[in-house]
């Protein structure tokens, strides 16, 4: 298992992760498999989404934003249970296809740490998981 570390910089934001993963795939020769990124925190999580219009993120976080609001009332005493809510609609992990050495995504698509509770340090936690031989 290997490890990446992020500084957030905002209570809530999305920050695109794909270079790096790529970058780790790279330099560990990963060739072909799957790639697991789990997010081990929760008040954070991750996704798949466009990455070539950063208004879709901007417009993603506004929107949980409004969705589950900070205010509403919640019980929970640190007074982040919004981003417990957002946290568990997002999801803590995203699996992703390694061939030929490169992550598969498609035209549009990125990976992305979703933030709703910063700023903070951040880990990821990514594991390969080798592929199977198809020649027997």
């Amino acid at each position: 298992m290997k490890e990446l570390t992020l500084q957030t910089r905002a209570r809530a934001e999305m920050i695109p992760v794909t270079a790096q993963l790529q970058q780790m795939v790279f330099e560990e020769q990963w060739q072909t498999g799957a790639l697991l990124v789990y997010c081990p925190h929760t008040t954070a999580g991750l996704t798949i989404n466009e990455n070539a219009d950063p208004d879709v993120q901007r417009d993603m976080a506004v929107f949980m934003n409004a969705l589950v609001p900070q205010e509403s009332g919640f019980r929970h005493a640190e007074g982040n249970s919004d981003s417990h809510i957002k946290t568990s609609l997002f999801g803590p992990h995203v699996m992703l296809i390694v061939a030929n050495g490169a992550i598969q995504l498609g035209t549009w698509q990125g990976v992305y740490y979703c933030e709703w509770d910063g700023p903070r340090s951040r880990k990821l936690w990514v594991q390969f998981l080798p592929g199977v031989s198809d020649s027997f």
